[in-house]
């Protein structure tokens, strides 16, 4: 079974105990469920379009940073001139909770995605009452009909979806609700990156969709190979999370990419 699968499976356990705890119509009552979305898109185009990760742990690193503050770190993020803040919200293998973005939602006012293994409706409800501007559906994870299904409940919630792909195959996913195509440079089965997958990829991508690249992103002649492609956002998690101090190493990056 590869980690992918573990992952999901993990998953399924974890929303049937969510739906016995706490229903969509509770959900619905939550402070944050009617709360006005900030658009990704937006911020992507008038700030840096980097958008900084925050996550302390992934099963291929399982010690990035366990002991950063959150708060300290996505309000240097922020102040870094960050477009938007990519919290992981799964906790058995990435080290994240819910609770990190609703403590955060009211502290910034730039864009949260909620990254986690969406695969169910329940989630997208609980990605908005959480205080989440926009969501990550994984190609990988899910069939066409569920990109389908998901990404219109997102849109009829006002949410912004980000289509998650890795190979050119999986751009049959793409819909009308999809706001943005995510590429990913992380091979899910193995863990290994390579940022020419967004390049590889980026003329199949039509052009009508915003595009951004992920993972593996760390130097400033990325940033440029990856402009010319047409990627507008860049997702970057580990290269700050690893720092010391993830905020400066952010700060510093922004600054190098100007």
């Amino acid at each position: 079974m590869s980690v992918l699968d573990k992952i999901i499976l993990n998953k399924k356990k974890e929303i049937k105990i969510s739906k016995s705890i706490k229903s969509i119509n509770l959900i619905k009552k939550s402070f944050f469920f009617n709360k006005e979305v900030i658009s990704l898109k937006k911020f992507l185009v008038e700030r840096s379009g980097v958008i900084s990760e925050f996550k302390r742990k992934s099963p291929s690193k399982p010690s990035i940073n366990l002991n950063a503050d959150i708060n300290k770190v996505v309000l240097g993020y922020e102040e870094a001139n960050s477009s938007a803040i990519s919290i992981l919200t799964d906790n058995l293998f990435f080290g994240g909770t819910r609770e990190d973005i609703t403590s955060l939602r009211e502290k910034i006012t730039i864009p949260i995605l909620r990254k986690d293994f969406i695969i169910d409706e329940y989630q997208v409800f609980e990605s908005k009452s959480l205080g989440a501007d926009a969501i990550l559906l994984i190609a990988s994870c899910l069939s066409v009909n569920d990109v389908e299904k998901l990404s219109s409940l997102a849109k009829s919630l006002g949410l912004e979806t980000i289509l998650e792909v890795h190979s050119k195959e999986e751009l049959k996913y793409l819909n009308e609700n999809i706001d943005i195509v995510g590429v990913n440079n992380r091979n899910l089965t193995l863990f290994k990156t390579d940022i020419n997958n967004s390049i590889n990829l980026s003329k199949h991508i039509p052009k009508r969709f915003f595009k951004i690249s992920e993972s593996g992103i760390s130097s400033l002649n990325h940033i440029i190979k990856l402009k010319k492609c047409g990627y507008k956002g860049f997702l970057i998690g580990e290269n700050f999370m690893k720092s010391d101090n993830p905020s400066r190493a952010c700060k510093n990056f922004i600054n190098l990419i100007k």
